[in-house]
């Protein structure tokens, strides 16, 4: 059985939000997420880069895989509806 978000939020990191599916969404409902701000020099996809409980974990994740945080924006994730 394929491990998703729904039982390690990890997994989501990588993909977008919109392409979470119903459950995994539900699953991660006031997690942090992380996407890369736009910028007119680049436009990122809109992939989620971590995620988390807290703002400062999510920057500690970003860190740890040689990000900034002060390029990403962090927003928490709501219900699908």
């Amino acid at each position: 059985m394929p491990v998703s978000a729904t039982s390690d939020p990890k997994q989501a990191i990588g993909r977008a939000p919109e392409r979470l599916s119903l459950e995994e969404r539900l699953a991660l409902v006031g997690k942090f997420i992380a996407l890369e701000i736009y910028t007119p020099e680049a436009l990122p996809l809109r992939r989620i880069e971590a995620i988390g409980d807290s703002v400062e974990e999510c920057a500690r994740q970003l860190t740890a895989r040689g990000h900034d945080p002060a390029r990403f924006e962090f927003s928490r994730l709501g219900p699908p509806y």
